[in-house]
Order: C-alpha cells, then sequence, then structure tokens
C-alpha cells in the first residue's frame, strides 16, 4: 500500500506534479489557495482539502510547490500551520525554489520538532511538469531522500541526491544563475547583431547550431523574434535566483563578476517595468540602448 500524499500548491508546476503523483498510484489529498485549481485535481482522482489541517491529517509526506520563501515559512509556521498538525513519521518536502539559508533553518526548526525535511527543487518548465520528465535535486539526509525517492520519480525524469540540508536548493540556485547568465546574454547579444547590420534570424540559426547554443538562446530566441514574451516566468518572479546567488556572495566573500553583470541587464529590465514578462524581455534593454528592433524580417515579395 503507497503512503497518502498531500500536496500543496496547484499552480503552473504544481498542477502536473500532482497529477502525475495520482498517475503513479500515489493517494493524493490537495490544496491550493485557488479553489478552481483543487476541482480539477479532485476531479481526476485527488481528495480536495479544506485547508492545511485536512492536509496534514492523514498524510506521511506533504510536498510543497510554492512561489517563494516567505509563503513556504507561512504554510509551515504561519497561523493554522503544518507544524501544529505534523508529528514524527510524517514529513515536508519542498519542491519550490526557496532560499538556501533559509532551507538550513527550515531543517533545524523541523528536526527539532521530529518532523522529517527535504528541499527537493525541480527544474523545467511548465510542460514537463506536466510530461513527468523535471529534473528534481535533493537536499536533506540520505535515509529520508531513499523513502521519499518514489514519490519523486513520479514527477521527475532525474532525480539526484546533492548532499547535506540545503544542497538541492543551493544546486537549484546555480542552476537558475547558469540560464539567467545566458538570457542575459542572448538580450545583450542579439540587439548588437541586428545594430551591426546582421539579419537576426540567420544569426539566431548560426548561434542555435553552432557553438554560441544554449537553452536560452534555443527556448527564447524565436519567441523574441515573434515579440512574444508572455512564455515562460515572469521575470519579477524569477529574480529571486539572483538575489540569492548575491545575497551568498556576500555572506561568503565570494566574487562572482560574470554574475553580477548578468544582475545588471536584470536590474534594469526590471526599472524598464518589465517584471510581468518572461526573461526574454530583457532583450527590451538593449534594443532601447541601441535603437533596434530584434524581429523577423518580412518576407520578400
Amino acid at each position: 500500500m503507497k503512503p497518502e500524499i498531500g500536496f500543496i500548491g496547484l499552480g503552473a508546476m504544481g498542477r502536473g506534479m500532482a497529477l502525475n503523483v495520482l498517475k503513479a498510484g500515489f493517494p493524493l489529498k490537495v490544496y491550493d489557495i485557488d479553489p478552481n485549481a483543487v476541482d480539477a485535481l479532485a476531479a481526476a482522482g485527488a481528495v480536495a482539502a479544506a485547508g492545511l489541517r485536512e492536509v496534514a491529517e492523514g498524510c506521511e509526506w506533504i510536498l510543497l510547490s510554492l512561489p517563494d520563501t516567505a509563503v513556504v515559512r507561512q504554510i509551515i509556521w504561519g497561523d493554522d500551520g503544518l507544524h501544529e498538525r505534523l508529528s514524527g513519521g510524517q514529513g515536508i518536502v519542498d519542491c519550490g525554489t526557496t532560499h538556501p539559508m533559509a532551507t538550513i533553518e527550515f531543517h533545524k526548526r523541523l528536526a527539532a520538532a521530529g518532523i522529517a525535511f527535504l528541499d527537493a527543487p525541480v527544474s523545467g518548465m511548465e510542460e514537463r511538469a506536466r510530461e513527468g520528465s523535471l529534473t528534481t535535486m535533493v537536499g536533506g539526509s540520505r535515509e529520508i531522500f531513499e523513502r521519499v525517492t518514489p514519490v519523486l520519480e513520479s514527477f521527475s525524469r532525474t532525480v539526484i541526491f546533492m548532499g547535506g540540508p540545503g544542497c538541492g536548493q543551493l544546486a537549484k540556485v546555480i542552476n537558475n544563475v547558469f540560464f539567467n547568465i545566458s538570457c542575459a546574454a542572448v538580450a545583450e547579444l542579439l540587439p548588437l547583431a541586428v545594430k551591426m547590420g546582421l539579419d537576426a534570424e540567420k544569426m539566431i540559426a548560426v548561434a542555435g547550431t553552432g557553438t554560441g547554443q544554449s537553452f536560452a538562446l534555443n527556448f527564447f530566441a524565436p519567441l523574441i523574434l515573434q515579440r512574444e514574451f508572455g512564455r515562460g516566468y515572469p521575470m519579477k518572479k524569477a529574480y529571486k535566483d539572483m538575489s540569492s546567488i548575491m545575497e551568498i556572495m556576500n555572506a561568503y566573500h565570494i566574487p562572482i563578476p560574470v554574475t553580477q553583470a548578468a544582475l545588471t541587464t536584470y536590474q534594469m529590465a526590471l526599472n524598464l517595468k518589465l517584471g510581468d514578462e518572461s526573461k526574454g524581455a530583457m532583450v527590451k534593454v538593449w534594443e532601447q540602448l541601441l535603437g533596434v528592433e530584434v524581429k523577423k524580417q518580412a518576407d520578400a515579395p
């Protein structure tokens, strides 16, 4: 008999993850502040919970897919939070992107109360959450990790134990910063190419099949050509990864000049009020500076 799983947070990522937990045969109890999201999972076979208390009752593991550190803290320790309801033998698995330093604190506080905790953030976009092909990186106790692995594998193609408390979140932040740096490079270099007289579509074809290729280029460049900036995680929400890596840098006195440079482009884009658009919209910073637009050329008559 598989253990009952609780799932809190049924947004763009959580919805697909929760559905795959169901498909793997785990009894599932779900909660979200959006009742429509809960109803959709209930229609697929999950048990709808009216609140956190009901999620805590009977679930061996409770997975969180929440937007940021503050929300995770509130769900666990806020009024009527999970910490009031959980006991030994139950555990929490944080699958969102939470600050690594806060995550270490969460591990310590929950361990003192006899509650297991893993940081297990996922990498991959909404489509991969639906497909069950995410990459999940995990920090915490290896013994607990091995017990929870079958649940994580239900929505992941790759599950990697990274080390002790906070290591999963640290790996996630570094992974995201790799991506953010690539996005900043795309945003800077494509307008430069256009300014110097190159056709943007041809330049993308060259870089996308040559040594300049990257996931950021392959994903965002076609959308930039079409002037489509709605797909992808909103920039103002994704900015937390850049903030986290800079806090870690400051705490440990580690210089990271390339990341610092990418952060500048990020901040310029947010100051241009582009925060609700995707990371691809960073291209507008350099388009405005250089007086060009990266777009698909009209077909010749």
